[in-house]
């Protein structure tokens, strides 16, 4: 028969708590986007974001309205509509292939309301925007993996 002894209950390691933070502190602001016209040639979107190492960005009309989402996926139709349906590229523009399904979030939501919705969705940036609906900035999960660092770090 084993004998079972009582072990003193271990206190349990204290919380990682993180302050809310604004999304604004860890967003890129709007005018350090890289951003496309709709009749931006695709293969332009498509040399501007390997030359800028970066998967996509918004699009705006001429009124710096929001319009679009183009990026990386949205560009890999480029082969199959020029080879499949047997169409220029060279004709194609960012209109063509952008995806006007994406998702905002106000500027005054914070990191944890970002985080939220990039666990409950398949979304990789969210685009900022303020309460007139301009956008002001992008959040991307990277962003909110830098601001858990900077944060964890400035607890300690």
């Amino acid at each position: 028969m084993k004998n079972y002894q009582n072990k003193p209950v271990e206190k349990e390691s204290p919380k990682q708590e993180f302050k809310r933070a604004p999304v604004g502190d860890y967003m890129v602001r709007a005018k350090n986007l890289i951003t496309f016209h709709p009749d931006t040639d695709i293969m332009e979107v498509v040399e501007i974001l390997l030359k800028n190492d970066i998967t996509g960005a918004p699009v705006l009309n001429d009124k710096k309205e929001l319009v679009g989402l183009i990026d990386d996926k949205d560009c890999l139709k480029v082969l199959f509509g020029s080879t499949y349906h047997d169409r220029p590229v060279i004709k194609r523009t960012a209109s063509h292939f952008m995806s006007n399904v994406m998702k905002t979030l106000n500027v005054h939501a914070d990191i944890y309301d970002v985080a939220d919705i990039f666990l409950s969705t398949p979304y990789k940036r969210l685009l900022i925007v303020d309460d007139d609906g301009k956008l002001v900035g992008q959040i991307s999960r990277q962003d909110i993996l830098r601001a858990i660092n900077e944060l964890h770090t400035h607890s300690r």
